[in-house]
């Protein structure tokens, strides 16, 4: 049982960054928690969302030696699962920042060096809405996106433009025939964002996942949006 640690603290031109792991007792279990200056981007105590990007972003894309791409690393269990889907043959993840592949890469994470140490799975440092912008041709069978908490909470201003038709236009023409791009959300249900994907896709829906929630006693839900090229 471990009260508070701080395993990492490192400063990062989005602010400081911090990887902890604490004892929760309504959950009685440790967990570890990243935070970014005063925003808390992840914990190990909420992974159904992170999972469920996978399962429902790659459910219905067929065929073999899939390419995925996965905005956001996180603790790694959006890339895990994605690994785990039949027909993937590769997985690349794009994060800005790079103690974060670090903590993979070292074991510091939950989840270990599995995605480190897993040939199909390549760690990339780099703003993920810069690299989408210097892709050309259709590339990828799924773009699975986890960065910011919804389409109108951003972790920069930066991203906003990224929710727009403009730029969602541009990532659908990197997919291959058939692909999807699917995309976590803190909403409880979908919001106004899923306009904007049918004015872009051949066809989008929003999911609700629902998950236990041992702080409130209560469930707890997030969305997962979802368009096919």
């Amino acid at each position: 049982m471990i009260p508070f640690e701080e395993l990492d603290y490192r400063p990062t031109p989005m602010g400081p960054l911090v990887l902890r792991r604490r004892w929760v007792p309504a959950a009685g279990r440790d967990v570890h928690e990243v935070l970014l200056g005063d925003e808390h981007l992840m914990s190990s105590l909420f992974v159904e969302g992170e999972r469920a990007l996978a399962t429902l972003g790659l459910d219905g894309v067929e065929g073999a030696d899939l390419q995925i791409l996965v905005g956001g690393l996180g603790l790694g269990h959006t890339a895990q699962a994605a690994l785990e889907q039949s027909g993937v043959g590769s997985v690349e993840v794009v994060e800005a920042l790079a103690p974060v592949i670090e903590w993979h890469r070292e074991g510091l994470t939950p989840l270990g060096t599995v995605l480190a140490d897993d040939p199909r799975c390549r760690l990339t440092q780099a703003d993920f809405f810069a690299f989408l912008r210097r892709q050309t041709g259709p590339t990828w069978d799924a773009v699975l996106l986890d960065i910011d908490h919804a389409p109108d909470r951003w972790l920069a201003p930066g991203h906003a433009d990224f929710y727009g038709v403009e730029a969602l236009t541009r990532l659908r023409d990197r997919l291959k025939p058939g692909g999807v791009f699917a995309m976590w959300s803190d909403e409880a249900a979908p919001g106004p964002f899923l306009a904007v994907l049918e004015a872009v896709f051949r066809d989008a829906d929003g999911r609700t996942v629902a998950f236990p929630n041992p702080l409130t006693g209560e469930a707890s839900a997030c969305t997962i949006y979802r368009g096919w090229a």
